[in-house]
């Protein structure tokens, strides 16, 4: 007799979802889960489905066989809508936040190679456009989503937690992270500090990176300026990119070691050549004032732009300051304001000031001193010193305000204790004709001579 020879079956969809760990294995192969790694010591598909669609929190939308998208709007009943909102909203918050800690600019979701892998990865995850994620962020900075945001940011801790305690490396320095930047209390420092020192001395390059920073800004520690600048400068020898940076930072300002701005220059060219947007406007600068190369304004203007283009918001500011002045590029006062308008919108306290002396000049808008008034508060609400000399001219001539001496007097008086050489010399003014306080010619000949103009 015969024998038919028997048809291999096709193998059911399900199977595209896992790994067979033994094709010796005819029937009912051992298998694991393609998302959540689980392992099956026998591949049967009806059980491999049930999985996906109940068990697998990892597996997308998309895998779950028809009656476990059922199921799964079945299980969450009335609250269906409020839940995937509520998720929507938590994702996004936590996207928002990864593509800001790693410096990469919003303008990543709007790329169609991005937009088609969340597609693919999560069917029910809306990627936000760029618009909307900067909206979340000045959210979260404003504390407007408190309670979701600190919702989300306690689950990431978790998550972190469970990991470090098994001593993973990475899980250990991303636990100092959310202690860093998630921080409600002076202890969340010291944890941070305390983390990223676990993780730097088994070798993490990250954390010898972040360890330096804490010591930088006295975070969890003392502050220690020699101390950071040599761990920026062992993390620099591995290839750190935050780190060149960083270590260029120490040696233009004289941080922790000799003030050097050729070094200076030479890091900023390195890291911003692989695409460090910071040490791309860091260049600018150099190029734009000469500092440790020659100076070339058409370079500054470059620069500016590229890092403009990857939502540096300082050179989006300088980028403004460069068409006011005609510097590497032609004179436009329109785009000046324009790039004043967007920086400032994103809370650029130079980009403030110089909104506020748009409006109070005419340029590149209509002239309105009561909006420069209220920017020029604006700015000095949120530190910045030129604000306040500025803000001490509108008190003292009232412009966009009531003439006010004596507030004219206390705004450059505040300016001139924090080295503004402008409001030096108008606070000299002040003492020498009793400007909002007393005649004093011994204070008034003290102050015009800290500005370096003796009377």
């Amino acid at each position: 007799m015969i024998r038919k020879e028997r048809k291999e079956r096709k193998k059911k969809l399900v199977w595209e979802h896992f790994t067979i760990e033994d094709k010796s294995v005819d029937k009912h192969p051992p298998v694991k889960c393609s998302y959540c790694l689980k392992e099956f010591k026998r591949g049967v598909p009806e059980r491999m489905q049930a999985h996906l669609d109940y068990k697998c929190s990892n597996a997308p939308y998309n895998v779950k066989s028809q009656f476990g998208q059922q199921n799964t709007t079945s299980i969450t009943g009335n609250f269906n809508d409020h839940t995937r909102e509520k998720e929507q909203q938590s994702l996004e918050i936590l996207l928002t936040e990864a593509l800001s800690l790693a410096e990469i600019s919003f303008s990543f979701v709007d790329n169609p190679l991005i937009i088609r892998f969340f597609k693919r990865l999560q069917t029910s995850f809306k990627l936000p456009n760029r618009e909307k994620m900067e909206e979340i962020k000045m959210q979260m900075n404003n504390n407007t989503q408190s309670s979701l945001l600190k919702q989300t940011r306690i689950e990431i801790t978790t998550g972190f937690y469970k990991e470090a305690e098994k001593g993973h490396i990475n899980s250990i320095h991303a636990l100092g992270e959310c202690y860093y930047y998630y921080r409600e209390t002076e202890e969340d420092d010291v944890i941070a500090f305390e983390l990223y020192k676990e993780a730097a001395e088994k070798g993490h390059i990250d954390s010898i990176h972040d360890l330096g920073k804490c010591y930088y800004y006295g975070r969890g520690t003392d502050k220690n300026e020699v101390k950071a600048f040599e761990l920026y400068k062992e993390a620099t020898k591995k290839g750190h990119i935050d780190s060149i940076y960083n270590l260029g930072e120490c040696y233009y300002y004289g941080r922790g070691t000799d003030k050097n701005e050729v070094k200076a220059f030479e890091l900023y060219k390195e890291a911003a050549e692989k695409g460090h947007r910071d040490s791309i406007h860091s260049l600018g600068v150099c190029y734009q004032n000469g500092i440790g190369t020659e100076k070339d304004e058409i370079k500054a203007f470059e620069l500016y732009k590229d890092a403009a283009d990857k939502d540096n918001i300082n050179s989006i500011n300088n980028l403004g300051y460069c068409y006011q002045n005609g510097i590497g590029i032609e004179k436009d006062e329109i785009k000046a304001f324009e790039l004043y308008k967007k920086a400032a919108d994103k809370n650029n306290i130079n980009s403030i000031n110089n909104l506020g002396y748009c409006y109070q000049n005419g340029i590149g808008t209509e002239k309105d001193e009561n909006k420069a008034f209220i920017l020029y508060k604006k700015a000095v609400e949120r530190g910045q010193i030129n604000s306040n000399t500025k803000l001490g001219y509108c008190y003292q001539y009232g412009i966009g305000t009531e003439k006010n001496e004596v507030q004219a007097f206390k705004s450059y008086k505040e300016a001139a204790d924090k080295g503004n050489i402008e409001s030096m010399y108008k606070l000299g003014e002040c003492y020498l004709h009793g400007i909002g306080t007393e005649i004093n010619l011994s204070k008034s000949h003290e102050y015009y001579n800290k500005a370096g103009r003796i009377t």
